[in-house]
């Protein structure tokens, strides 16, 4: 990224349920912007529901990127996240509009707004390999645990189905003798943009209950039958999209490993949980100016106070 000018960025982050979505579109109808999704999981086709995709009645004319651009089997890593997201900045920008980064997916929009280098970590496929036949034998819990004893700290952020994530812990061990974690401390967080980092917050038992309510509702919407059409295609949990919070417990439903009420009762969980790791993450990795959404009826007036915020700090970036 050339030093010679920073591009101007607002991101938009937060835990699940918070209402970025929303606060987003506000965002980008009063500053002539285009949104930019910063999710993991929106990026892949026919997964709609489960990752609370905006549709296209709701986007109110405004642009959005990095929506269904991956069939859910492919691949997709915060690398190549990265390298997209950038382009689509200056794309944006040359279009004489501001880029909204929104999204829930930490390390992923921290790689795009900061000096982040995933090139520092090689590869070894011929060890990759060897890790992806152990869990096709079955082995994957004994990759996990072996994590653990290496970098407790990155097993932690690992839950043990995601075995992409749990291997290419330990080839970056393996390969350099320094964990992930080790890695991840070493980054310098220099920041590559102009970037008015706004974060949405909630009192936790308001956002555990908003949480709960968006699974109900993604129920009534069809969750069951998206996962269900996904199998019919031949989605399954080999593929990385598969393993994302609401489609492997409808997975494992739909498969008769567990029932429904069970499958409903684990996706708030696992949801809730996630939102607890999402918050953690943001306050300990990123420089936001927070907004506290508790109250309902003061929704109008917060936006007005977030719209007020980010006005005055495009006023001062333009004044540099």
């Amino acid at each position: 990224m050339p030093n010679k000018q920073k591009r101007t960025v607002i991101s938009v982050i937060g835990p699940t349920a918070v209402g970025k979505t929303e606060i987003s579109l506000q965002i980008a109808k009063q500053f002539g912007g285009e949104i930019i999704s910063g999710d993991s999981m929106q990026i892949y086709r026919g997964m709609d529901i489960g990752t609370a995709k905006i549709k296209l009645s709701e986007m109110k004319g405004i642009p959005h990127h990095l929506l269904d651009m991956k069939d859910p089997c492919e691949s997709f890593s915060a690398a190549e996240f990265q390298k997209i997201v950038r382009k689509k900045i200056e794309e944006v920008h040359r279009r004489g509009h501001l880029p909204i980064l929104v999204g829930g997916t930490g390390l992923y929009i921290q790689s795009v707004l900061y000096d982040y280098q995933f090139s520092d970590a090689p590869a070894d496929f011929d060890f990759r390999k060897k890790m992806e036949e152990y869990v096709q034998a079955g082995q994957a819990m004994g990759l996990y645990n072996q994590l653990r004893s290496i970098d407790p700290e990155a097993a932690k952020k690992i839950h043990p189905n995601n075995h992409r994530r749990v291997i290419r812990a330990l080839e970056i061990f393996y390969c350099t003798g320094k964990t992930m974690t080790e890695f991840q401390k070493s980054q310098q967080n220099i920041p590559l943009y102009n970037d008015v980092l706004i974060g949405l917050t909630m009192e936790r038992e308001k956002l555990y209950h908003r949480i709960d309510q968006r699974v109900d509702k993604m129920i009534e919407e069809g969750l069951v039958e998206e996962v269900r059409d996904l199998i019919k295609k031949g989605v399954n949990l080999e593929c990385q999209a598969m393993k994302a919070i609401g489609y492997k417990e409808i997975f494992d439903y739909l498969e008769a490993r567990i029932s429904y009420d069970q499958a409903i009762t684990l996706l708030k969980k696992h949801s809730r949980n996630y939102a607890k790791r999402q918050l953690t993450w943001f306050r300990n990795k990123m420089n936001a100016h927070w907004f506290d959404l508790d109250d309902e009826r003061e929704y109008c007036k917060k936006i007005a106070e977030i719209l007020a915020f980010i006005a005055g700090k495009l006023e001062i970036k333009s004044n540099n």
